[in-house]
C-alpha cells in the first residue's frame, strides 16, 4: 500500500477531528483532509484543490510552535454559534485544544523531526496519533543526512531509537508501506519532558557524518507492520470513542497499550 493510501484510510479509521501536517510541499497528504486543520511549511507550493477549513502556515514549525497560540484556528472562532455553523462543539473555544491526527513530513534531518515531536506532543494526549513519514530508507545513501540522491529520507529512521530509548512510555508502531514506510505513535503525554530535556545530548550523540549505520533491521523493514494489519486492527473503535467522550488517561492508556501490542506481534 502506498503512504498516500494507506493515510485516506488513515484518517477515517482514526475519524480525527483536527489535523496538523508539517511539511505541505505540493499538498498531496493536505487534500486529504476533511476537517479543520492546520499546515506548516516555509516554502510549500500547492498545486491540488483542498477541500477542508485550513490555517495554511508559511513559516518554519519551529517559529510556528513559537507563537502565542499557534493552535488557535482549531479552537473554531469566538463565539459558540461559529463553531456550531463548522460542526464543532459550542464550548470548544474555552476548553484545551488537542490535536487527534499529527503528520510529521518536514525537514529530513532527525533532530527537525525530534523538536516536531515535542511540540506536537505539547498539544497532544494519550488518545492522538502522531505520524512520521520517510522512517524506513531503502539504502544507506537514502538515508544520509546530505542529499546526494533523488528520493531522499534522510536520517529521521533515528527516531525508531531515540522513542524506543527515551520514551518506553510510548507506543510506537512501523508501518510497511510504499516507498519509504511510516512510523504511528500513541500515548501521547504533554507532561513528560525527556526529550525536551535530553534534546541536546541526544543530538550530541546521534549526529554523526554520512554515510549513516543505518540498522539492518530498518533496511529490512524487520519489524514494520502491513499497512492493511493495523489499519483493520480493533482497537480503532474504542480509541475513537473515548478521545471523544475525554476518558482520561489513567483510564484508557493501559487497554489500548495492550490492545496495540497485541497488534505488533501478530
Amino acid at each position: 500500500m502506498k503512504r498516500h493510501e494507506f493515510l485516506r484510510e488513515l484518517h477515517k479509521v482514526c475519524a480525527n477531528r483536527n489535523y496538523l501536517e508539517i511539511g505541505v510541499n505540493d499538498g498531496r497528504s493536505l487534500r486529504l483532509s476533511r476537517v479543520p486543520t492546520i499546515a506548516v511549511d516555509p516554502a510549500f507550493k500547492v498545486v491540488t484543490e483542498l477541500r477542508c477549513d485550513l490555517h495554511l502556515v508559511k513559516a518554519t514549525s519551529d517559529d510556528f510552535f513559537a507563537r502565542d497560540n499557534p493552535l488557535a484556528h482549531l479552537r473554531g472562532g469566538r463565539h459558540p454559534l461559529r463553531n456550531l455553523a463548522r460542526n464543532r462543539s459550542p464550548f470548544g473555544y474555552w476548553r484545551r485544544t488537542t490535536l487527534d491526527l499529527s503528520f510529521i513530513d518536514g525537514m529530513h534531518l532527525f533532530e527537525y523531526a525530534l523538536r516536531d515531536f515535542v511540540n506536537i506532543e505539547r498539544h497532544s494526549d494519550w488518545a492522538s496519533v502522531i505520524v512520521f513519514d520517510d522512517m524506513l530508507p531503502r539504502s544507506v545513501d537514502e538515508a544520509a543526512r546530505n542529499r546526494h540522491t533523488d528520493a531522499w529520507t534522510g536520517d529521521v529512521y533515528k527516531l525508531i531509537e531515540i522513542l524506543g530509548r527515551y520514551r518506553p512510555d510510548l507506543v510506537t508502531v512501523l508501518v510497511d508501506t510504499q516507498p519509504t514506510g511510516q512510523m504511528l505513535v500513541f500515548g501521547a503525554d504533554p507532561g513528560n519532558t525527556v526529550l525536551r530535556d535530553k534534546y541536546d545530548e541526544i543530538v550530541a550523540e546521534y549526529d554523526v557524518p554520512d554515510p549513516q549505520k543505518v540498522p539492518e533491521s530498518v533496511l529490512g523493514r524487520v519489524s514494520a507492520v502491513k499497512p492493511e494489519t493495523l489499519l483493520g486492527a480493533g482497537f480503532w473503535a474504542p480509541l475513537v470513542r473515548a478521545r471523544n467522550r475525554g476518558t482520561k488517561r489513567s483510564r484508557g492508556w493501559e487497554p489500548l497499550r495492550r490492545a496495540l501490542q497485541q497488534t505488533v506481534t501478530r
